[in-house]
Parts: structure tokens; C-alpha cells; sequence
């Protein structure tokens, strides 16, 4: 005998999410059964309201409700650096920790061309022209020492050459090759700090 179908279908839609097997799918399904209805029919809503009310930031491109997230908003920031990350959930990271006071810009991923990954796929155009516009000074290169993420680098140091724009990179007390999202807040406060200027 299997589970009916509605549950079979939840099961499903579990294992859609990254890090979730058949057992763990199985377990959260079966767990919504005790759950209370209110809890449950909150949950729904979130789900659709991520899809029907999240958006990027047109400004940094984070994720917002509005049009411009809070910390594009928010004029006691310091406009004047930009650090460069490569998701939204980085964002997050360095928000959590509490000492970056500038502002952001998301890439959205990092050149790879063995993936299929090329700059215009990037946000790199909006990010030269956001330190054109915007009289950026400094901009912080917070994004993983890999080779894709060397070589996003590199190409945004070309893009900028003959400007006065300072670009710096987080210290690399980071391994090479480490996911950003797995880095301690501690670790990750000393490499923005100690971060090194590459032009």
C-alpha cells in the first residue's frame, strides 16, 4: 500500500527543495497532518506571496516587496562604496553582521563560460554604470575565491581601468573554493575588514 495521492503529491513538491530527499519529503509531509489549520493556511500564503510580491531591488537587484529594497532607502548609508556580491542572500550575510554601513550590488551569479556563463549574462553593465552614475569611490568585490569568481573579477578590474574607482576584495582569511553562505560571521567580519585594494 502507498500514501494517497495528495499526500504522495506534497511528498513531491518537498523533494523540489535543495537538501531534501525521499525520507526528509516524507517526514515534513506527514508533519502537516497535525499541524493546525491556521498554521498550515499561513504557510500556503507565504508561499504564494514569495512568488506574487518578492521582486529584485531595480536599483542593487536584491530581493524587495517595493520597487527599492530598504537599504537602497535608507540615506544614512554610505553611497559613496558599493560591495559586490554574488547573490541576494549574501546580502543578508552581510547585513547580519552588522558592520558593512555602504551599499550593494548583486550580480547574480559569477562568469563561467564551461557553464555557459558569460558576463552580459551578469549584472556587470548595470554595475558600471551604477559607478558612473552614482559616483561610486570604492567598490568591494565580496564574492568567492574560486576561478569563476577570479575571473569576474578580473573582468570587472577591465571594465573599470582609466577610472579613480578603488577596488578592493575581501581578505581572503576565506579557503579557496568555500562557499560564502557557510562562513562564520566572525571570519567573514575580519575579511571585510582587512579587505586588499587590486587597482
Amino acid at each position: 500500500m502507498n500514501y494517497p495521492k495528495t499526500i504522495l503529491n506534497l511528498i513531491e513538491c518537498f523533494k523540489k527543495f535543495p537538501g531534501i530527499g525521499e525520507k526528509t519529503a516524507e517526514r515534513l509531509a506527514l508533519s502537516t497532518l497535525t499541524m493546525d489549520k491556521e498554521l498550515l493556511e499561513t504557510f500556503g500564503e507565504s508561499l504564494t506571496d514569495v512568488k506574487t510580491k518578492i521582486k529584485k531591488c531595480s536599483k542593487c537587484g536584491s530581493l524587495s516587496e517595493d520597487d527599492l529594497c530598504e537599504i537602497c532607502k535608507d540615506k544614512n548609508r554610505d553611497s559613496s562604496i558599493l560591495c559586490v556580491v554574488e547573490e541576494s542572500k549574501n546580502v543578508i550575510l552581510f547585513e547580519k553582521i552588522g558592520t558593512f554601513n555602504g551599499l550593494y550590488h548583486v550580480l547574480d551569479g559569477l562568469i563561467s563560460p564551461l557553464d555557459g556563463i558569460n558576463p552580459e549574462d551578469l549584472q556587470i553593465k548595470s554595475l558600471i554604470k551604477r559607478i558612473k552614475d552614482e559616483n561610486i569611490k570604492e567598490i568591494i568585490l565580496a564574492i568567492k575565491p574560486s576561478v569563476e569568481g577570479e575571473t569576474t573579477a578580473l573582468y570587472i578590474r577591465k571594465m573599470l581601468e582609466g577610472t579613480d574607482v578603488i577596488i578592493s576584495k575581501i581578505a581572503h582569511g576565506i579557503p579557496m573554493g568555500a562557499d560564502i553562505d557557510y562562513i562564520d560571521p566572525l571570519t567573514l567580519e575580519m575579511a571585510i575588514e582587512d579587505r586588499t585594494t587590486i587597482s
